[in-house]
């Protein structure tokens, strides 16, 4: 048994996990099957992952065939898997027919475009009326798996997109064109990337569950940090930050992990909302986290035209200053409260556990080998699955058996249809945005509103990326920012892959940001806290993800472009301290505790560091100083009293 599973004997057991994934993760919601019904969906779900094996390295066939055979697939499972209603997913072996119907319809309309790709291909747009009738039904199937599978804000978002097309007098039969049998639309680039890499770095997530990883960054978290004051809330930030980066969803993250974590820091004494918003916070900057970035990695390389290594190492300063200030907060917030760590006897000895299980990074360290030398995604997962299934074998209790093998395979397909089916309605919106130009438009009114004011302009651009990615999962979050509003931040001077950073970032948060701060709410539920307050705590403790972006947006030698060394070492001095400073500002703790004033000093020193010139460092550093200089002087006075008491 782990130290971490020895430490919650004496803690009160939280609710269902598997419940709390239903509730607050709509991909989790499935229905359940039990007998001969659970063995046939199992190969159904096995049988789609060895075709995406089989299409991704052995077949070769056009992209269009490819990616229409493999959404067609999914609305099938997705009708199979996923009910009308959540209360209808607690019935066993209970497909209602119609769901089987439509699962049906909605994959012949794409396998028909499959069969008749010659045909429609040559007729260019010029659409007979059944191509018309079926590219409509198929579209209106894909939406509703998407509502069951991903959920409603989605489908808000691409309807306004379709209405807008109707409303610049494009006809029906262009649009159902351009959506359904194009490039352009439903099986586009976000789809093509999630057909070809995406699905395989999940069914990697998958494996490398079973190898228990997961307990591990635990255990090494532990290991790290257990003994510091608050050192359940630092453990959950570290092994949040670990599992986060190839879970893919923040919601998955927060259950996953604080299941385990969040009673833990209540118990040594952080209240429930904090301790609910540490892990939600942590959770969500997860899908920052170099290498892997929650497969948005590997998207982003694709919009970007920029080679997956750069990505990688461009993400590691931003992502290491956010989990900074998430621990500058814990920190402060431990000291504010007089909290201590764990028990030496319950922390494992980092080396012992290090040289006992370290094997199971392996999988990773392939992966970023692979593809940091140049083999495709594609490859380097693989290999990634092979290793992770040879260092299962390592130990008798994570030992891959055929049964767990096919374990593995059923949840990689299961996790791929929320993601699958949100690139698809992505694609959507990318299709409209190329049939109407309405990007150039969007940058037209935001230049006029901004007045080619940069930081105004960033601003109007945060605020779209948190509305727009409120309830989407990470992936299709990216590409939809990525789509609207990165060429707006691009036009007003920001590097390419700067904008792209800046607006992924935005969007991420909003798993965080009240109303729709899923993340938040799921860990409010394991914390038996109030939902809304753990939001507004979590968004202050991710107070980092706010200002990091316009960092490397103004000063892009944060992403190592153009830069010298100096500057990179620069703009890493000035943004920890002006995060530090923040961080004790927004707790009201230093030193010691704060007073409203140098409070006042320590905010907006941090701020001004953000912006990337001499006087704004000069007169920053020079308020966070004497704030530092004021709140030395207040712990020696305490001291003093305290001693003459």
């Amino acid at each position: 048994m782990s130290k971490s599973n020895e430490i919650l004997k004496d803690i009160e057991a939280p609710q269902d996990v598997d419940a709390l994934m239903a509730e607050f993760d709509r991909e989790s919601n499935t229905r359940h099957f039990e007998g001969v019904p659970k063995y046939i969906v199992r190969a159904l779900l096995v049988g789609f992952t060895v075709y995406v094996f089989w299409m991704t390295l052995i077949a070769t066939p056009p992209e269009q065939v490819r990616r229409a055979s493999f959404i067609g697939i999914l609305i099938f499972l997705a009708f199979l898997l996923y009910p009308m209603r959540k209360h209808q997913s607690k019935r066993v072996n209970h497909v209602p027919w119609y769901d089987l119907a439509m699962g049906v319809i909605g994959g012949v309309s794409f396998f028909y475009y499959v069969v008749n790709f010659e045909t429609i291909v040559n007729r260019a747009v010029n659409i007979t009326t059944i191509d018309a009738v079926i590219g409509i039904v198929g579209t209106l199937l894909l939406a509703e798996a998407c509502r069951r599978v991903v959920g409603f804000p989605i489908l808000v978002v691409a309807g306004a997109f379709i209405a807008y097309a109707f409303g610049s007098g494009y006809s029906l039969n262009r649009i159902v064109h351009q959506l359904f049998y194009t490039t352009d639309g439903i099986i586009g680039t976000p789809l093509g990337v999630c057909s070809t890499f995406i699905v395989l770095f999940i069914i990697l997530g998958s494996f490398l569950e079973k190898t228990g990883i997961g307990t591990f960054f635990i255990d090494i978290a532990n290991s790290v940090a257990g003994f510091a004051s608050g050192g359940p809330a630092k453990v959950a930030v570290i092994s949040s930050a670990l599992e986060g980066m190839y879970s893919g969803s923040s919601v998955a993250n927060t259950v996953g992990s604080g299941s385990v974590t969040i009673p833990i820091m209540k118990k040594i004494g952080y209240k429930p909302e904090f301790a609910a918003a540490v892990e939600a916070a942590a959770s969500t900057g997860g899908q920052i986290m170099p290498p892997i970035m929650g497969a948005a990695a590997f998207l982003m390389a694709e919009m970007t035209n920029t080679p997956y290594a750069v990505i990688a190492v461009s993400a590691i300063l931003p992502a290491v200053l956010y989990f900074t200030g998430i621990f500058m907060m814990i920190h402060f917030e431990a000291k504010k409260l007089g909290l201590k760590g764990l028990p030496k006897e319950e922390i494992p000895n980092f080396f012992k556990l290090f040289f006992r299980k370290g094997y199971l990074f392996l999988p990773i360290v392939v992966l970023v080998v692979l593809m940091s030398i140049g083999k495709t995604p594609a490859l380097a997962a693989c290999y990634a699955i092979l290793t992770a299934i040879v260092v299962s074998m390592f130990s008798k209790e994570t030992r891959m058996t055929p049964k767990v093998f096919a374990e593995a395979l059923e949840g990689g397909a299961k996790n791929t249809i929320g993601v699958a089916v949100a690139c698809a309605i992505a694609g959507i919106i990318v299709g409209i945005v190329t049939l109407t130009g309405l990007g150039q438009d969007l940058l037209n009114v935001l230049m006029a509103v901004a007045n080619n004011n940069l930081l105004l302009a960033l601003f109007l651009t945060m605020i779209a990326c948190i509305i727009l990615g409120m309830g989407v999962p990470t992936t299709a979050n990216y590409v939809i920012m990525a789509t609207i509003t990165a060429p707006i931040v691009v036009q007003m001077g920001v590097p390419v892959l700067a904008a792209h950073m800046f607006v992924f970032y935005f969007g991420i948060v909003a798993d965080i940001t009240p109303p729709v701060a899923l993340a938040a709410y799921a860990g409010a539920a394991i914390a038996n806290s109030n939902p809304l307050k753990t939001g507004i705590t979590a968004t202050r403790l991710a107070i980092t993800a706010f200002i990091v972006p316009y960092i490397f947006a103004l000063n892009p030698a944060m992403l190592f472009i153009d830069t010298t060394p100096f500057e990179v070492i620069r703009i890493i001095v000035t943004s920890l301290i002006g995060i530090f400073a923040i961080s004790a500002g927004m707790e009201g703790y230093m030193f010691t505790h704060m007073k409203w004033w140098e409070r006042l000093l320590c905010i907006p020193g941090g701020l001004l560091l953000i912006e990337p010139m001499l006087w704004t460092d000069i007169t920053g550093l020079t308020l966070i100083a004497v704030a530092v200089v004021l709140q030395i002087v207040a712990k020696k006075r305490g001291q003093f009293i305290a001693a003459g008491a």
